[in-house]
Formats: C-alpha cells, sequence, structure tokens
C-alpha cells in the first residue's frame, strides 16, 4: 500500500527544478521517501510528481492515525523506528517506553516540549523574531533602564525563526551567548552539508531589520534543531567546559602553533599585519547540478590577488567557513554573518547578483584582517587543491580545540600586566562606543530607507506630475489658434519632458549613492550586533577575578591561580583593545570613502538636474 503523508507548511517549488508545490493540510502519496539531501519524491492528488522537503511533511500510518499522538516527519519517523529496535533489545519494555518518550520529547512530540520549525525551507510564517533580537539587551540588562532595545531600520528580521536567548542573569558564569553563534554541527557525511536554501529571505537590503543581529543564530539554531542537538545557548560554540574559567582557571596552557602577537603602537595595542596584504576576488557565478540533476545550486569562483589561483565554492562552503571563523574566533573578534540563503529566486540574475555582491564584500572584510586572514582554516579554504586536501583540512578545523575562549591562550602581549581597574575601565569604554555607535548605525539605516521610498516613490511621481500638466498646458495654448505662441508652447512641451526625465533620475539614483551607504551601515550592524557578548564574556572575566580573594580564602584556588587569573584577563583586555584599534581605523576608512562617495554622486545628480533645467530654460526667451 502506497505511502501517504500530511503536508505541514506550505511549500512554493522553485520553477525548472523538479520540485512539487503543495499546501498546509494536503495529503500526498510518497513515491520516493529518500531521494537525498532532505528531500522526498511524492505525488499530489492531481498526479502531479515532484520533490518536497522531508521535514515539511508527516507520514500517516496505513489506519489513518498519527502514532504516538503527533505528527512524526519522515525523517523522525526512521528515527524512532531504529530506535525501538534498538532498544527493544537492550531493556525491558518499561525502560524502552521510557526512553521513547525521553526522544519524542527531544523531537517536540511530547506538549511540554515546544516543536521546532523544520529547518530548512522555513515556512514565512514562521520567520518572526521578537525583541529580544535586539543584542543588546541582555548585556544592557543590568544597567538601570540605561540601553533598552532599539528598532531596527527595516520592517522584519529575515531569517529562518530563531529566538535570542534573553536570559539577563547577571552570574557570569551563565555566561552571554554570540548573537551570531552556531549552535552545532550538522549531522550527516561531510558530503552531506545543508542544502542551499534556508527560509525565506527578502531580496532587497534596504527591507532588512535584524538580519545581521539575527541571521547567524538563526543558521545556527536550525541545525541544532536538525541535529536534536542541546546545546546551551548562553556559551559560546566549542567550549568544552563551561564559562571562560576554562581558559581563566587552566592549570597549564597548551603551547599552541599558531601565536597571535599583540605589539603596543602609536594608538595603543595593535594586531601585528603581515608584511603582504591580499584580496579574494568572488566572480562568475555558475548554476550547477547534483542527484542526477534533480536539485540545483550555485557556485562562485574565488581568486585571490596574491596567487591567482582559483578555487570554486558554492554557499553552504562560505557558510561553513562562517561557522568556523564564529566558533574559534568569536569570543575575541566579530565575525559579520554572510548574506542570508532564500528560496525562491534563488536563481534570479538579480539575487544572484547581489549575493556575489554581498559575499565579495564580506570576503574582503575578512581579507583585511590580520588574525583571520592568516588563520590556517581561512587559507586552507582559499588554497586547497584537490578535493582530498579540502575534506583534510575541514576535518582539521571542525577539531580544532583552541576555539572559544581558548583562542586567548594563543595570543602573546608584548606589554606589561594592565590592572584591574585599567582592565575594566577599557571594557566600559568599548561597551559604551559600541552601543552608541549602533543607536547611531540603525538610526542612519532608518532614514535612509525613508529616503529611498520617497525616491523610489512618491518623488519621481511628483515630478511627473509636474511635466504631465505642463505638456497638457502646452496642448491648451496650442488650441487656441493664435498665431504668435508656437514657440511658447513648444518651450513648455520641453520643460514638461525634462520633468519627467528628471522623475527617472531622481528613482534612479539611490542605487548610485544611497545603495552603498546604506551597504555600509548594514555592514557595521553585523559587526555591532557582536560586541555585546564579546563585552560581556570580558565583564565575566573582570568578576570573576574580583571573586579570587574569597575563592583564595575558602582555598577553593591557589595564590598563584590568583595571579594567572589577573595576567590571563589583562590578555583578554589587551585583545579586545588590539580588535577595537584595528575596528576604528577600518571605520574610518570605510566610512571617510562611502561617504564621500555618496556626496560625488549627489554633486553630480543636481549638476545633471540643473543642466537639464538650463536647456529647459534657454527655449524660453527674455521678454
Amino acid at each position: 500500500m502506497a505511502t501517504k503523508a500530511r503536508v505541514m507548511y506550505d511549500f512554493a517549488a522553485e520553477p525548472g527544478n523538479n520540485e512539487l508545490t503543495v499546501n498546509e493540510g494536503e495529503i500526498i502519496t510518497i513515491t520516493n521517501p529518500d531521494v537525498g539531501g532532505g528531500w522526498l519524491e511524492g505525488r499530489n492528488m492531481k498526479g502531479e510528481r515532484g520533490l518536497v522537503p522531508t521535514d515539511y511533511v508527516e507520514i500517516l500510518p496505513s489506519d489513518g492515525k498519527d502514532q504516538f499522538s503527533c505528527g512524526n516527519s519522515v525523517a523522525d519517523q526512521a528515527f524512532l523506528d531504529s530506535l525501538s529496535a534498538s532498544t527493544t533489545q537492550a531493556s525491558s519494555s518499561a525502560a524502552s517506553s521510557n526512553h521513547q518518550v525521553d526522544i519524542l520529547a527531544q523531537i517536540g512530540c511530547v506538549e511540554s516540549i515546544s516543536q521546532s520549525p523544520p529547518s530548512s525551507p522555513s515556512p514565512s510564517f514562521i520567520n518572526k523574531v521578537g525583541s529580544g533580537s535586539d543584542p543588546w539587551s541582555a548585556w544592557s540588562a543590568s544597567k538601570s533602564g540605561n540601553w533598552e532595545s532599539s528598532e531596527g531600520w527595516g520592517a522584519k528580521p529575515d531569517g529562518a525563526g530563531a529566538q535570542r536567548n534573553t536570559n539577563t542573569s547577571d552570574n557570569w558564569d551563565t555566561a552571554f551567548g554570540h548573537p551570531q553563534a552556531y549552535q552545532g554541527p550538522a549531522t550527516g557525511d561531510d558530503d552531506d552539508w545543508d542544502e542551499d536554501w534556508d527560509g525565506p529571505k527578502s531580496s532587497s537590503y534596504f527591507k532588512d531589520s535584524e538580519s545581521a543581529d539575527a541571521g547567524g543564530v538563526q543558521r545556527g539554531n536550525s541545525r541544532a534543531s536538525a541535529s536534536s542537538m542541546k546545546i546551551p545557548l548562553n556559551k559560546f560554540p566549542g567550549f568544552a567546559k563551561p564559562g571562560t574559567e576554562q581558559y581563566l582557571l587552566a592549570k597549564q596552557l597548551a603551547k599552541p602553533k599558531e601565536k597571535i602577537p599583540i605589539i603596543v603602537g602609536d594608538y595603543g595595542p595593535m594586531w601585528v599585519y603581515p608584511t603582504s596584504t591580499f584580496d579574494c576576488v568572488v566572480a562568475d557565478p555558475r548554476k550547477g547540478s547534483k542527484m542526477y540533476g534533480l536539485k540545483s545550486y550555485i557556485e562562485y569562483q574565488l581568486t585571490p590577488t596574491n596567487t591567482n589561483r582559483s578555487v570554486n565554492h558554492r554557499y553552504k562552503h562560505f557558510d561553513w567557513l562562517y561557522e568556523r571563523l564564529l566558533v574559534k574566533f568569536g569570543s575575541a573578534i566579530p565575525i559579520p554573518s554572510l548574506p542570508d540563503k532564500q528560496v525562491t529566486g534563488r536563481f534570479e540574475e538579480e539575487f544572484i547578483k547581489m549575493r556575489m555582491e554581498r559575499l565579495q564584500a564580506w570576503m574582503t572584510r575578512m581579507c583585511r584582517h590580520p588574525v583571520i586572514s592568516e588563520s590556517e582554516v581561512f587559507q586552507q579554504f582559499l588554497n586547497f587543491r584537490d578535493e582530498k586536501e579540502w575534506k583534510t583540512g575541514k576535518r582539521k578545523a571542525e577539531r580544532d580545540e583552541l576555539a572559544g575562549v581558548m583562542i586567548f591562550s594563543t595570543m602573546e602581549p608584548e606589554a606589561p600586566d594592565l590592572d584591574l581597574v585599567e582592565i575594566e575601565q577599557k571594557c566600559e569604554a568599548v561597551g559604551k562606543f559600541t552601543k552608541a555607535m549602533d543607536d547611531g548605525v540603525k538610526e542612519l539605516l532608518t532614514v535612509g530607507q525613508e529616503h529611498w521610498k520617497r525616491c523610489t516613490g512618491p518623488l519621481p511621481k511628483e515630478y511627473q506630475k509636474i511635466g504631465k500638466a505642463l505638456q497638457s498646458l502646452a496642448t491648451v495654448f496650442s488650441s487656441s489658434g493664435y498665431q504668435g505662441e508656437t514657440d511658447l508652447n513648444d518651450a513648455i512641451t520641453e520643460a514638461g519632458k525634462t520633468y519627467e526625465e528628471i522623475a527617472s533620475l531622481v528613482a534612479e539614483q539611490p542605487k548610485k549613492d544611497l545603495h552603498f551607504l546604506m551597504e555600509c551601515n548594514h555592514e557595521y550592524k553585523g559587526f555591532l550586533g557582536c560586541f555585546p557578548d564579546i563585552i560581556g564574556t570580558h565583564k565575566g572575566a573582570i568578576e570573576k577575578v574580583k571573586e579570587s580573594d574569597k575563592l583564595v580564602a575558602t582555598s577553593k584556588i591557589t595564590p598563584q591561580d590568583k595571579q594567572n587569573m589577573v595576567k590571563r584577563v589583562s590578555t583578554m583586555s589587551y585583545a579586545l583593545q588590539a580588535e577595537m584599534n584595528h575596528f576604528h581605523s577600518n571605520r574610518i576608512y570605510d566610512y571617510n570613502s562611502v561617504i564621500r562617495l555618496y556626496l560625488e554622486q549627489q554633486v553630480q545628480f543636481y549638476e545633471t538636474i540643473a543642466e537639464k533645467l538650463r536647456q529647459a530654460l534657454s527655449h524660453f526667451p527674455v521678454m
């Protein structure tokens, strides 16, 4: 008997991609339950066949009743079947039953456990993030009413529906979750990564809201739900032990091969920059396919300027790199999230162009960072020579133990240790500035969005109305039959056409100047969204040192342990200052460049309008 399944979420098929459009509540027949890559093949009541995401359906038992009193996806049902067999052999029926209930609770079948939406693709109605998506809310909660959550510059977040953990406990051991924290690796074979789609995303950047703040955490949470991994949201990824005490209280730090020196320059602590820098050109997007042509994807060509040797990567490879960088460096260095995935329209030329532009900006940003660009995982991403070398480097990066707070163990400041008061003052100064800048960036994004809408909507229409009104007036004048007004009527007509041309110029102008200003602000909004929890890690370490006297008094740690803690917190402070100096130097360069470009384009824009008005004016003689 053919297996039936109920559709749990609407899914719109991508034209030409062998997919099947289905609607919530629809019953389909499963013709192939495991096509691969998280897809199954099904047939609807009309006889149409195609691919449907596995997590979008629940199988129906032959008796027509839902098993275990809840709907199980095809993937979940297969898991439960195998689980039931193994537990029957391992224990009594009672123990097996209890164990199965625990597993059911993990996948969301027990009413007391909230059920997660499918990891990918995610229905649009789930794409809601509460006010807790503000990355500053957790860090500022201990302040007495200060730094309240502020709205972003768009309408809504654009990620797959993950909620920020807004636990605002003052206990530093509960720590601060990174706003873009990767919540665990995806399960499966090395080659069985996520598909090139996720929850529906806005394809226009000025409609985004909190994507830079929430995008990464949403990607991470979707993976966590897909693999049923229970990773605490209030811990940085990569921790083998809870909290910064893993670093502060380690008896002896391993001597890593990768050393990250910190020197004192003219403006304070700074990273050591390589003698030669490089960029990476992202170009030549090409459509590829797999599963005998059933599934398609876009592959990009990456060419580092220092080697001029190209490698090809799909979006999910970029996503993997982002996650590895976040796991390794995220507690010390802000790693901005990637441009988000989307389901529909992902092969359209405009979307591919926009994504490539943002991937280029992201790669350029990573290449400009002296620590990231020289890291082994980043170099391997750009310079692998064959599939074997790629997989070897990939596995090595995923087993890297010097991640999370342990990245500080690789840093060596060439400066005397700082006292705790100075460390705390530096941390507060960074927090104050980054919060203020975050507010300023969001305000400019809001104003820019409103201006963009005016320039592409009401304002051109106003110029068009003026132009049409002038031409209508000229038509009326022409009907008078008076012989001496031909020149005037022609001049009025030309003036009307000029205003219609101005309307077109106004509508196109944001793409030439405001676009780049908005993109720069959007990028920095992503950076600034990382700082609250980076600072939270530092504040937690400072508090731990403050408690060290009590720990020494109760013989929980030795005086030498306390001394080591102070030294290591000092190292963390030097790292924070070095990163801020890098941040400031880039900020000054970026905003000088982008605002200069904006003003140059504005001058050219108004000069073009002025020239057109002068030409229109020349048709009117002085009387």
